[in-house]
């Protein structure tokens, strides 16, 4: 038989020996509930939670108090897909916060009067495998240090396995 449970709360904060750090509440709660098929990994970003499927960041959820332009549902996508989304999505655009007029992140903006249905519907792309959402995270940095080895710069030296480097180990 399991014991009990106490109520926490019902404990002034002052008497609890560790103290317990509040988590911010998931903005848009109902995107992941809308992605839950597809078990979806979280992940802090830029203050506002990271959407991924597999490999591939798909979205970020934000709501925070300064620059409240760009609250809403981030897509992950490249330049080349911004025509034919914003012909799904009207009120697409690129996010501010980055200071560049045109970006790869684009937002579905929490303000829209359509914002919870274009929310779902990048959902269901997302869902059916739509191509145009979705980054695999570092490939554009990967491809850059390829580059800069072929071209002769230097890398960190790793040690060879069994020396004591705990990165050649894995």
């Amino acid at each position: 038989m399991s014991k009990p449970r106490r109520d926490r709360a019902s404990f002034p904060l002052a008497d609890t020996l560790f103290a317990i750090k509040q988590r911010k509440p998931v903005p848009h709660e109902f995107v992941l509930d809308a992605m839950a098929p597809m078990s979806p990994e979280t992940r802090s970003m830029f203050g506002c939670l990271a959407i991924y499927v597999q490999d591939k960041i798909v979205l970020i959820l934000r709501d925070r108090r300064e620059g409240k332009a760009d609250n809403g549902v981030w897509l992950a996508t490249t330049e080349e897909h911004h025509q034919s989304l914003r012909r799904e999505f009207p009120n697409m655009r690129s996010i501010q916060v980055f200071g560049k007029k045109v970006t790869g992140w684009q937002v579905l903006p929490a303000d829209a009067k359509d914002f919870e249905e274009a929310a779902l519907r990048a959902c269901e792309l997302v869902l059916a495998g739509d191509p145009r959402i979705g980054k695999v995270p570092g490939a554009r940095r990967a491809s850059r240090s390829g580059a800069k080895q072929a071209a002769g710069s230097p890398k960190r030296a790793e040690l060879p396995k069994g020396t004591g480097n705990a990165r050649a180990k894995s």
